[in-house]
């Protein structure tokens, strides 16, 4: 009888241990299921990897269960900042504020434009769109993030789920549907943009005059540019 209570306790014990175990992939995964679509169409705008906005978000929201996350939809653990005119929330033991969104797609799209018209990571643009392990080192040279393993955290999440296929869309609806422009915090311009033609998706330099009509920005594009 007592070998039967064992036995019994033994296997609930090594399928709670699974259930608890896998708990970490399920949520990994859904998150990836849920706003890749998202971090696809902020590379076709903005020029950033897919697979490193994508690692991002898993790693700084605790793939969406963070309070943060959960909370103020803010995914990439963005701090309020000079200038920032948006909703906030004063989050963690030291009382620091962070930006509040109204939605998920509003912290992607803001994550993209923060890096963008940073000119601490203008160097990033410069970097091919698969070089996903270049972005990372990037990223923690600039100073995205403290912790001294960033990079590799990143580049481990993107190699666990293969993230970056999403660099490389062979034939997606996303490559071909119209992205409204970027509505920067900062006046700064952009240094690069994602372009496209026939042979692939590919980035190419913004230097050139930025110009106003009615206080709007505006640059005059290229032969043969295609915008996202």
């Amino acid at each position: 009888m007592r070998y039967r209570f064992a036995t019994i306790c033994a296997a609930l014990a090594v399928l709670l241990a699974m259930h608890l175990g896998a708990q970490p992939k399920d949520a990994a995964r859904q998150y990836i299921d849920t706003y890749s679509s998202l971090a696809v169409e902020q590379m076709y705008r903005s020029g950033i990897p897919a697979s490193i906005t994508l690692a991002q978000g898993m790693l700084e929201s605790s793939n969406g269960q963070s309070r943060l996350a959960r909370e103020s939809n803010n995914h990439f653990g963005i701090k309020c900042n000079t200038g920032w005119t948006g909703d906030k929330v004063y989050h963690d033991a030291k009382g620091e504020c962070f930006r509040k969104y109204l939605q998920v797609g509003d912290s992607y799209r803001d994550h993209s434009d923060f890096l963008r018209y940073k000119p601490r990571y203008a160097s990033l643009f410069e970097l091919e769109l698969q070089d996903y392990k270049g972005w990372a080192h990037g990223l923690k040279a600039a100073g995205y993030a403290t912790d001294s393993q960033y990079a590799y955290k990143l580049i481990g999440i993107i190699e666990k789920y293969g993230l970056d296929r999403l660099d490389r869309p062979a034939d997606t609806s996303l490559a071909d549907a119209p992205v409204p422009p970027a509505t920067p915090l900062q006046l700064e311009a952009p240094e690069r943009a994602v372009v496209s033609d026939r042979s692939g998706i590919f980035s190419v330099s913004l230097s050139r005059e930025v110009l106003k009509m009615n206080g709007v920005p505006f640059i005059y594009a290229r032969a043969g540019e295609t915008y996202r």
